[in-house]
């Protein structure tokens, strides 16, 4: 839950001539006002599409390969459902395009914002630990999204699915139910047992016998959300366990690490035994970063130059990233399309 890559110096976005996906997929960029924080979120929507729009980069950067869309496309024929993406801390929408791309020309709708004050080039652990924001922004991209002269005619609003990634696997089950419990939390990172996390947020300030507990602790459960999809949700200690068990929305949880070396922070088998009918499963051989973009050649150099010592680059096994990525991308749409009835 750490931020990641906050130096590297981002660009969300960049057209070039020639760049094309390898199924139509659109991109479009535009702002969603948050009523809970008082401010504009800047949301990404990916979409399956016709020909035409601009070809791009989304997501390109010094460390990233960015991943080839046409912006404001025209839309394919016909409605399809709705995928809210939740990035982790210190992330950002666009670099999650390698899989948004793909459940786009699955024939997904999908809708990403960047969770303010836990995203690149702007996150602090103040801000971080205020973790009822962050599903705040998906309902309101929910309802934003839907309501979109453009793109709500083309949204089935009955077949609403979130995934989330880390601290967007928290905002995740949230929205499906899941309740924090700050002073479970406040135990686990005052205790032998802390992980990493825990001293992050204490050197950016954070008391957890201080927590907003009416806040963190309360419902975020929003019924227009059908299936959800959650990798290595963070603050996995940190749940009422009354609450996971009515958890009534399809929910299947992922794991990147071999059993037994999975890091109690994000350890997910626990919460989908909890949580009635989840599923659960690992990628053995991927690591915690696997779920980021694929890194450019240079990008372990440009990691050391920057003195970062976060393994963002490096996975578990012997198989490039690219291939990690795809296994996921199969696990994901799998689960999508029985859960919202693509193609029924």
């Amino acid at each position: 839950m750490k931020p990641v890559v906050l130096s590297v110096g981002l660009c969300f976005l960049g057209a070039i001539q020639g760049a094309e996906a390898a199924e139509p997929v659109g991109y479009h960029a535009f702002s969603v006002h948050a009523p809970e924080r008082g401010a504009d979120l800047p949301v990404s929507v990916w979409y399956p599409a016709a020909e035409g729009g601009k070809p791009m980069l989304v997501g390109d950067s010094t460390l990233f390969r960015g991943t080839a869309a046409r912006g404001d496309a025209p839309f394919a024929e016909g409605r399809f459902p709705l995928v809210l993406l939740s990035h982790g801390s210190g992330g950002n929408a666009p670099g999650l395009g390698w899989l948004a791309s793909r459940l786009a020309a699955e024939g997904f709708v999908v809708a990403a914002p960047n969770h303010p004050g836990s995203t690149t080039g702007n996150a602090s652990q103040i801000a971080t630990i205020k973790i009822w924001n962050r599903p705040a922004d998906i309902s309101a991209v929910i309802t934003a999204v839907v309501a979109d002269k453009r793109l709500g005619s083309r949204i089935d609003g009955n077949r609403i699915g979130v995934l989330g990634f880390s601290l967007g696997g928290n905002t995740a089950l949230s929205l499906v139910g899941a309740r924090a419990d700050a002073e479970a939390y406040s135990r686990y990172c005052e205790g032998s047992a802390a992980g990493p996390e825990c001293a992050w947020f204490v050197r950016g300030g954070v008391s957890f016998k201080a927590l907003d507990k009416e806040r963190f602790n309360r419902s975020n459960l929003d019924g227009r959300i059908k299936a959800a999809v959650v990798i290595d949700p963070a603050m996995a200690q940190a749940y009422q366990p009354e609450s996971l068990a009515k958890v009534a929305v399809p929910t299947h949880i992922i794991n990147l690490g071999r059993p037994g070396w999975i890091i109690p922070a994000i350890e997910g088998s626990k919460l989908a035994r909890a949580i009635p009918g989840a599923g659960y499963d690992t990628v053995s051989d991927a690591t915690h970063y696997s779920f980021l973009g694929e890194c450019k050649p240079e990008g372990p150099a440009i990691l050391k130059a920057e003195g970062d010592e976060d393994p963002l680059c490096e996975d578990g096994g012997s198989r490039p990233r690219a291939a990690i990525h795809a296994q996921l991308v199969n696990m994901i749409v799998g689960f999508f399309r029985r859960q919202l009835q693509v193609g029924h």
